[in-house]
């Protein structure tokens, strides 16, 4: 490799923490250079202080850096930076106005209306990108041939519109002078089906640049994808961004003669394709230096190991990003970083909180490794700047980092070596805290040593970084242990081998270039440029022509726009794709056709159809054959192939590999003699046997004992990973494996939810993601549930429960059950609760259509020597039919059980490894004998997810069998225990503070609290705190789960609690009643609030507390009584009055605002957003769901292009939080305008009665239903009724604020919000999946 035109090619990778610069140099040889990002008392710009160093460094003339470089020997420069995302995290971007439709000027401050952390009760979401907000006076909406409609207009997708209102340009001339008057320069247009529709926007959009505005992103060019909150989004960031990066573009032009004008400049998008310097845009930067790592790998790892799928694991000094590649980049089309949701390209890499700067700590008995990080500045401990204790430190602790091979660029002075013993006495100070923890605790241990302690942490480092791995293959539907780990990044050396060896994967590829791959991969990037556009045809043989002339044209577009960059056509290859969905689906997967040829049944572009239908296979299971399928985007890549290739090779072995020095690693069992080399001297074939260090000066490498590292023919290193040698782990506590545990237990559940996901059919568990899956120890005791959706939490425990005691000694191996009865714990009839015993050896046969499934039971023992299940795990999932008095179940009058669809109280849904499919479709349909009730709507639907939630709990039986072969049953079982005692001892400790702080003031240990339902039953309640003294005990007990142990929490009262819901109104007269398992979930959800930080969320939180609920109470009512208002409205009174009581924070909107709408042939269900209360340092949060629900809304044009409805306004509503020192939040307004005939039900809450404030502040609004007729006339609703609605009328909610917390007359709080700790945004396909199940 080199240059054959004698000049440098640079290649730039600008991190977070590290800048890495690879030169390929005249003469065919290589420079690498790692510096500081940020070093502003030495330099101004790092990659031109990296070109500065190499050009001086290869010259051997001294280069004045204050003086613009010479770019006569500079051939190229291509970088990936960090300075859009930087920008978007620190918000420190443009400032912008944002113009929108009249009606939504809060539309991206709502959003999805859905919270980012569920058990966050200051709500903290991240601020909009716009400064100001203007609303444009016009509107288009779909043509829908209404009588009076205008002449319908042709969008780019083929849609007919209809433009209703004009766009007023004279009226908003005006305003947009005045945003130039107060300094704003750039502006987001976003207007309503401007993706189809883009005349508007361009009207707009010219206006303004002729007034002088120098930026406009325009939401139909950024990306003309339907769904006007992330397009708008998308628009924001462009604005908010692209001004930073081209100041930024021109700050570096500056660092050179003539700015770079003879210098091909490219710049990394986070598409994985570089662009030029002038097109570089702020919406496709964010990823702009991940991308150059997925190259990087994919171009050499890949290539090496034969085709064979790879794990990209890039461990940088901030956070940690994984990826795969199997022969094609995987992109996903709309990810959140910061906080802002993008839709652009973007390689799917997921970022976890868990790099070489994350910090450490130990909480209630736990290691926990983030997700908090050092940062650059002041970086870890050993860093020389008074920073934390970190991933890095322990690494260094244990021997495993070695301060000679890193630059002396630490310190105040940043010239000193990384500093070991500051690592150790930061860690000396968390060792300290565990071993009192371990002295004092409830279970008294031996002390642990400093190294035990690094050790631990890095071992908890290790599976928390396995996780998002497991998901990100098994959610697509591949084995990660099939997969090579390519490893790179500073810091991921010293953690591949373990990694991979808890993944099953036994190679481990490490590139000579690891500690700077994503510098290298800009070196091998190829020149990219899109074209998309979107499109609603169906994929049908009579659309095939129009879809090969889109892509046709396209195709020409990228093609043109390459040539002109110089590319040849030979150079130039493009890829063709469809976004393609089943009708009524929203799961669109954008595919290729590439390995798919023409056939005479499908466009000339390739096969779309036959490609879709097997990568739908492969990720869900399933195909639906008779669906339809639609076209929703039409896109082309068109790449342009740089030349720039790796040549060289190293030398082949000239004997054995030089032993550089001797060191001591400590790994499990202590500290071995380990050998240390240099990867510059080895040579092609070399052998290295671990343990041995591997280093250069840009990364280390750990190979483990029992592993073999050989040097490829390429230079690369290449370990074959060993099995683990094999270790006693005993059934008393050890807080190591407690953290180990406790992400092995988490991941049971999560790929369980996976696989429920990948093969359900419904939309409701599909997409929706309206499920739960769950882990449950032999007593039924809940060990692990995810994901963590509120109303879940807890509930599932109750049932499990009672089926161990209904059934007794009627439960075989082969048996599931089927349960959604509220008072066998069950939430609402649609949540199907199915619970499987864990067996030894299960099987599945026969899993294709027509899907009869049996389960292999030879043996009646659950396990050897036990004849009683060892572990149970279930699922639940929200069946969108089960028939009942209106389509849904979800009746708003509903008086009696029964009106809301079929009940199951403990049915064996397989028996003897038998499917009952005849019997519960009995069940099912049978709801249909009752007078006005109907059986379920849709029984394929309700059998095929039955299967899948089976399926789901097939695979928690398999990962627990897998998990009890490794430890042993005793083991896995008495961690159970000990990780429901440490929920137990978190919820304790929390609950002594609060009342140790009342004793203090001089306040009595007893709370108390009360609210009202809108027919005035009053919800009570009554908490005596009791702080009792807890007592080590000392041998094997059985604590308050019932499961022995060798040690656990002593069952006093210390820490406890009794939480008496005494004088709770009587059960209701309609279906506000709410099952006890309902409470169960509110009150496990407050809890977990009032900790505060992330515990394990299982039967051990509830173990400190005694709960008191009334028989016969709205809370516990009969078997018959009606439930389904209970859950979703009930639910928000109880967390309102147990917040209250602990006076934690103001009443937020206390109501889900249930709407639902249908015909004949359509039916729409959605909850509306409020105000959220304040609290002891915070404004509520407006415009957000709150406690126990976390639905997102349907975006505003997919509502509008699905349902015969128009959403006039969707606005925040002022005034209606709760004034006080601390504000609450405003609830919405949401006007929805009918185009046909419906029923129009909604069932709300807090119309009567308001959310209530706290110490002088006062309450939230209430909230209003009104329904305004074609005629002029408004009727108010009421908060619960069922009314025929006709075209032309209006429904307007106005949803509850949030309560006031302090007295309004107080000082206001100081502008800006207390320092938060530094916390690295997760993002990714794995994060967008857990934010999407954690919405519902």
């Amino acid at each position: 490799m080199g240059s054959p035109e004698g000049r440098f090619h640079f290649s730039i990778d600008r991190g977070g923490t590290f800048t890495d610069v690879f030169a390929q140099c005249p003469g065919g040889h290589v420079r690498v250079l790692k510096l500081l990002s940020e070093d502003p008392a030495n330099y101004g710009d790092a990659p031109t202080e990296g070109i500065r160093r190499i050009l001086e460094q290869e010259g051997g003339v001294l280069l004045p850096r204050d003086r613009p470089l010479d770019t006569s020997r500079i051939a190229s420069i291509r970088m990936g930076t960090t300075v859009a995302t930087n920008a978007l995290l620190e918000r420190r971007g443009e400032r912008v106005a944002l113009l929108v439709t009249h009606g939504f000027r809060d539309l991206l401050h709502i959003g999805t209306q859905a919270r980012q952390d569920l058990f966050d009760l200051a709500v903290p979401m991240p601020e909009v990108l716009y400064e100001e907000v203007l609303e444009v006076d016009e509107r288009v909406v779909l043509y829908h041939r209404e009588p009076g409609a205008g002449t319908p207009v042709k969008g780019r997708t083929g849609d007919l519109l209809e433009v209703q209102q004009p766009v007023d340009l004279g009226g908003l001339r005006g305003k947009l002078e005045g945003l130039l008057a107060r300094g704003i320069r750039s502006l987001a247009v976003v207007l309503m089906h401007s993706y189809t529709w883009a005349q508007h926007e361009q009207q707009v959009g010219a206006l303004a640049r002729e007034l002088g505005f120098t930026h406009v992103s325009l939401s139909s060019e950024a990306m003309p994808m339907v769904r006007i909150v992330p397009r708008g989004h998308t628009a924001c960031a462009d604005a908010y961004l692209t001004p930073t990066i081209q100041r930024y573009v021109q700050g570096f032009r500056h660092g050179f003669q003539g700015q770079l004008k003879d210098v091909q400049v490219l710049f990394m998008r986070s598409d994985g394709g570089l662009a030029p310097m002038d097109t570089f845009s702020g919406s496709r930067a964010v990823l702009s230096g991940p991308a150059g790592g997925v190259v990087g790998y994919s171009a050499t790892t890949y290539r090496a190991e034969g085709g064979q799928p790879v794990i990209g694991f890039d461990m940088g000094g901030t956070s940690t990003d994984v990826s795969r590649y199997a022969g094609e980049f995987e992109h996903v089309f709309e990810a959140s970083t910061a906080g802002i949701t993008l839709q652009a390209p973007q390689l799917d890499i997921n970022t976890v909180a868990a790099g070489g700067g994350s910090r450490l700590f130990f909480r209630s008995g736990l290691f926990v490794v983030g997700p908090e990080s050092a940062g650059a500045h002041p970086g870890p401990a050993c860093y020389r700047k008074g920073g934390p204790v970190t991933v890095t430190d322990a690494n260094l602790v244990l021997g495993r980092l070695l301060p000679a091979s890193f630059p002396c660029i630490f310190g105040p002075g940043e010239n000193q070596p990384l500093s070991p013993e500051a690592s150790r006495k930061a860690l000396e100070a968390v060792a300290t805290e565990i071993n009192s923890f371990l002295a004092n605790g409830p279970c008294p241990a031996s002390p642990l040593s400093l190294e035990e302690v690094a050790m631990g942490f890095v071992r908890v480092a290790n599976e928390a970084m396995c996780r998002p791995i497991r998901a990100l293959t098994q959610a697509r539907g591949h084995d990660p242990s099939a997969h090579v780990l390519a490893c790179f990044g500073g810091a991921g050396g010293q953690h591949a081998c373990a990694i991979a060896r808890a993944l099953g994967m036994d190679t481990v590829h490490i590139h000579r270039h690891s500690g700077l791959l994503s510098a290298l991969g800009l070196a091998l990037a190829d020149v990219v440029h899109e074209a998309q556009e979107p499109c609603s045809l169906p994929y049908a043989p009579e659309t095939f022509v129009q879809l090969d002339q889109r892509l046709s044209r396209l195709e020409e577009q990228c093609v043109d726009v390459l040539r002109a960059q110089g590319f040849p056509r030979s150079q130039i290859s493009t890829e063709n794709f469809l976004h393609l969905r089943y009708q009524g689906t929203d799961c669109a997967l954008m595919v290729s056709a590439h390995q798919h040829p023409a056939t005479v049944r499908s466009p000339c572009s390739g096969d779309f159809g036959a490609a879709f239908v097997e990568r739908y296979m492969r990720e869900f299971g399933f195909v639906i054959p008779e669906r339809p399928v639609v076209v929703d985007d039409v896109r082309v890549r068109g790449t342009g192939r740089s030349g720039l290739r790796l040549e060289d090779n190293p030398k082949a072995q000239t004997g054995p590999p030089r032993v550089d020095k001797m060191t001591q690693c400590y790994f499990e069992g202590g500290y071995q003699e380990t050998p240390v080399y240099l990867l510059g001297e080895l040579g092609y074939g070399h052998k290295l046997q671990g343990p041995c260090l591997i280093i250069d000066s840009n990364s280390t490498i750990l190979v483990e004992p029992g592993c073999q590292a050989e040097v490829t023919e390429t230079g690369d290193i290449r370990i074959s990973v060993g099995a683990e040698a094999p270790s006693t782990v005993g059934a008393r506590l050890d807080p190591i494996q407690l953290s180990i545990f406790s992400h092995r237990f988490m991941s049971i559940a999560e790929q369980m939810g996976r696989i429920l996901q990948r093969t359900a059919i419904s939309t409701n568990i599909k997409e929706r993601l309206d499920f739960s899956c769950a882990l449950f120890g032999p007593d039924g005791g809940l060990v692990s549930n995810a994901p963590h959706i509120p109303v879940h939490l807890g509930a599932m425990q109750e049932t499990v429960q009672f089926q161990i005691q209904h059934l007794g000694t009627d439960l075989h191996p082969g048996d599931v059950l089927l349960s959604n009865h509220p008072s066998a714990g069950g939430s609402h009839l649609p949540d199907l609760t199915v619970i499987t015993p864990v067996r030894a050896h299960p099987a599945i046969w026969g899993l294709g259509p027509p899907m009869q499934l049996n389960i292999l039971s030879t043996h009646q023992v659950f396990w050897p020597g036990q004849t009683r299940p060892v572990f149970y795990v279930a699922s639940r999932g929200h069946h969108a039919d089960i028939g009942g008095i209106t389509p849904g179940s979800m009746p708003p009058h509903s008086t009696m059980l029964q009106q809301e669809g079929a009940v199951f109280l403990s049915f064996k849904l397989v028996q003897g490894g038998v499917f009952q499919e005849e019997a519960v479709t009995e069940a099912l349909r049978a709801p249909g004998k009752i007078p006005g009730c109907s059986g379920t709507r849709n029984l394929h639907d309700n059998l095929s997810d039955l299967r899948a939630q089976v399926a789901a709990n097939q695979k928690g039986i398999q990962l627990v069998g897998e998990l009890i072969g490794q430890y042993g049953l005793d083991v896995v079982q008495a961690y159970m225990g000990h990780i429901q005692a440490n929920a137990e001892l978190a919820v304790r400790d929390m609950l002594r503070a609060f009342g140790t702080s009342r004793q203090a003031r001089g306040l009595p240990l007893e709370v108390s609290a009360e609210d009202h339902m809108d027919d005035g039953s009053p919800i009570r309640l009554r908490v005596q705190i009791n702080l009792g003294q807890v007592r080590p005990q000392g041998g094997a007990h059985t604590g308050p789960l019932g499961v022995g142990s060798s040690c656990s929490l002593s069952p006093s009262s210390q820490g406890s609690a009794v939480f008496d819901f005494s004088g709770t109104g009587p059960e209701v007269f309609g279906n506000l009643n709410a099952p006890r398992a309902i409470t169960l979930s509110a009150l496990i959800y407050c809890l977990r609030c009032l900790v505060g930080r992330d515990i394990p969320l299982n039967q051990g939180c509830l173990a400190p507390v005694r709960l008191v609920i009334p028989r016969g109470s709205i809370l516990d009512p009969s078997p018959e009584a009606a439930v389904v208002g209970g859950n979703v409205l009930t639910s928000q009174r109880v967390v309102d009055v147990i917040l209250g009581a602990f006076g934690a924070c103001a009443a937020s909107q206390g109501c889900m605002n249930n709407v639902t709408l249908g015909n004949a042939h359509m039916g729409y269900y959605e909850t509306v957003a409020g105000g959220a209360g304040a609290g002891p340092g915070w404004h509520g949060r407006s415009g957000v769901h709150s406690h126990m629900t976390n639905t997102r809304i349907t975006d505003p044009e997919i509502l509008e292009s699905r349902y015969p409805v128009i959403l006039r306004r969707f606005e925040l509503r002022p005034g209606s939080g709760g004034r006080g020192r601390f504000r609450g939040g405003d609830g919405v307004i949401r006007e929805l305008l009918f185009r046909e005939e419906a029923l129009l039900s909604v069932l709300t809450e807090r119309r009567a009665f308001r959310p209530y404030g706290l110490h002088g502040g006062e309450p939230g609004a209430c909230g209003l239903n009104l329904l305004i007729r074609k005629d002029g006339r408004t009727v108010n609703l009421g908060g619960k009724t069922s009314v025929s609605v006709n075209p032309g009328d209006v429904f307007c909610l106005h949803t509850p604020g949030g309560g006031g917390y302090g007295d309004p007359e107080d000082p206001p709080p100081a502008p800006g919000s207390p320092p938060q700790a530094l916390a690295f945004p997760e993002r990714g396909s794995v994060y967008e999946y857990r934010r999407a199940q954690e919405a519902v």
